[in-house]
């Protein structure tokens, strides 16, 4: 069996932001009735975070779920643990309608922190990036110049970017065109 590797191993760009490639993340679509409390037990146990409300991000360390729309989650968890979780799930869920799926390695993940970490992203995607309307625990799901994307805060000044692997390169390319010394537009500032 092959090594599992990241989408863009060690890509980093460093301009009015820091753009790096996140590396390996468990990630795992979860598909079912939200306020159903077998499907809140279930990821509970797996995730030890509740259900995330709308456009929300719930974390617990390197576990957790986010909101990407009225029937679904993504489950994040360490890459290495991601079939355990999806068996885990399945088990928690027992008969009830829900669908639980590996996509760890469909997915790229891009890390983007600085002062004007907001302005990169503002640039790229249609969301209103000032820290009045967006903020840590929220999570944005829309496009990024021509392919979809989920956005959401890590930390302060630090955002992280979800896409499909196959757009990974397109991605990183947008990102260090958006982080290009002499790029600030003074937005957010």
């Amino acid at each position: 069996m092959s090594e599992a590797r990241s989408a863009l191993p060690g890509a980093r760009f460093e301009g009015i932001a820091l753009v790096e490639e996140a590396g390996l993340q468990g990630m795992i679509t979860l598909r079912g009735d939200l306020g159903d409390e077998t499907f809140a037990k279930a990821l509970r146990e797996v995730t030890g975070t509740g259900v995330p409300g709308l456009r929300e991000v719930v974390l617990n360390g390197e576990k957790g779920a986010a909101w990407m729309s009225p029937d679904e989650l993504l489950v994040m968890v360490p890459h290495g643990e991601a079939g355990a979780a999806v068996a885990a799930l399945d088990a928690g869920l027992g008969e009830s309608h829900a669908l639980a799926v590996d996509v760890s390695d469909a997915r790229a993940v891009f890390d983007i922190r600085g002062a004007h970490a907001r302005e990169v992203l503002g640039k790229l995607m249609p969301v209103d990036f000032d820290a009045g309307a967006f903020g840590p625990g929220q999570i944005r799901r829309s496009r990024m110049a021509q392919v979809p994307a989920a956005v959401w805060m890590t930390g302060e000044d630090a955002f992280r970017v979800v896409c499909f692997r196959s757009v990974g390169q397109y991605v990183f390319d947008l990102l260090k065109a958006a982080a290009a010394e002499g790029g600030e537009v003074g937005l957010y500032a």
